[in-house]
């Protein structure tokens, strides 16, 4: 609940077979990992994971004196861990550090032209004049400019909006496109049909 309320779509699983099941079969940007899960592990999990060839960011969620899980999650792969209890505010600053890491950047402020975004703190700036964008087009936006000139699938942009159990609109997606081009810029985001969606440098 908190990081849907903080923008993310989550899927989210109660055992170790579960996860290896989501993990194997849908696209994520990152993973939150607790080692202590029924049916399968998450060092098992994670292990699985690596030698799958896998390069999604994990974090793992260890017992504050499960000092050798961490050790051994660190070894298998993870890319950062927290200590259970931990406050929610921590594990989004990391999460936020982390994809920061895997998207190459070591700033929070993502550009193109003269369009900058900030997922941190869900700041839009068009020119320099703040944009006043919903969750959800913020996360369409987002996942868009990560891909910046590239296309980006039509369902990997749902997944950005919807996480399991959420109803999914036929149209909502093409919605959250048209507001997006009329705060934006009508030519800056153009549809391949058939593919998805491309953000494209243009003026404003």
């Amino acid at each position: 609940m908190g990081l849907k309320d903080a923008g993310y779509a989550v899927d989210w699983v109660k055992d170790g077979m579960a996860a290896e099941t989501a993990l194997t079969n849908h696209q994520y940007d990152a993973a939150i990992l607790d080692l202590a899960l029924p049916r399968k592990h998450g060092l098992a999990v994670l292990r699985s994971l690596r030698t799958s060839g896998a390069d999604l960011p994990v974090i793992i969620l260890t017992a504050a004196d499960a000092h050798e899980q961490r050790v051994a999650g660190l070894d298998a792969g993870a890319d950062d861990y927290l200590l259970k209890p931990f406050h929610l505010p921590e594990l989004l600053a990391r999460l936020r550090a982390l994809l920061r890491r895997a998207q190459g950047r070591a700033i929070t402020t993502v550009t193109q032209g003269d369009l900058e975004v900030n997922p941190d703190s869900k700041q839009v700036l068009l020119a320099g004049k703040n944009v006043t964008l919903s969750a959800k087009e913020f996360a369409v936006l987002y996942t868009l400019i990560a891909s910046p000139n590239r296309p980006v699938a039509k369902n990997r942009l749902e997944e950005a909006l919807y996480g399991w159990g959420e109803e999914i609109q036929s149209n909502a997606l093409e919605v959250h496109i048209h507001h997006l081009r009329k705060k934006l810029g009508a030519q800056r985001i153009q549809t391949l049909r058939g593919i998805g969606y491309v953000l494209l440098e243009v003026s404003s």
